[in-house]
């Protein structure tokens, strides 16, 4: 599940073809793919949860199936969240004897 403040990279930038002219005029910023991004948000509608991102902005569209104008979100499945990796380095102190 994700969190605000989660970092997640984009694993499906698609648009349906039958979508592709409606959405590239609602949501002028779309997604790329394999990008980064950080989550700020969500809209939780009965029918999907959208995530608002930190790095990308759209202009309120009034939604009918809201009844309301809001802020555009990407579906919550089209990105994966980032693991954390912890990397421990050692560094060992080698001593020289002149004779």
């Amino acid at each position: 599940m994700l969190s605000i403040g989660d970092h997640v990279v984009c694993v499906d930038a698609s648009m349906l073809a039958h979508t592709v002219e409606e959405l590239t005029r609602d949501v002028p910023n779309w997604v790329k793919q394999d990008q980064q991004y950080t989550i700020r948000g969500f809209a939780d509608h009965d029918f999907v949860v959208g995530v608002y991102l930190e790095e990308i902005h759209n202009p309120p569209k009034w939604f009918k199936l809201v009844g309301a104008f809001i802020e555009p979100a990407f579906k919550e499945s089209r990105f994966r969240k980032l693991e954390e990796t912890k990397i421990e380095i050692s560094i060992e102190k080698e001593e020289y004897v002149s004779l």
